[in-house]
């Protein structure tokens, strides 16, 4: 079951701007989700679509 939040609620919550998240459901990059007038993201698709993990760095090779 998605968890459709805001874009201000989602954007605060990753530490980005409402502008960056329009962006990236622009490019396709997040779906987004029109519920009447409003427009609405999914929480699990942000993580999957905008979280990346950073490889750590060996040390010594």
């Amino acid at each position: 079951m998605p968890k459709l939040v805001s874009l201000a609620e989602a954007a605060e919550q990753f530490g980005i701007s409402v502008k960056t998240l329009r962006r990236r459901i622009s490019d396709g990059t997040v779906r987004g989700y029109r519920v009447g007038r409003l427009i609405r993201v999914d929480m699990n698709d942000l993580l999957e679509n905008l979280v990346e993990e950073i490889p750590a760095a060996r040390c010594g090779q």
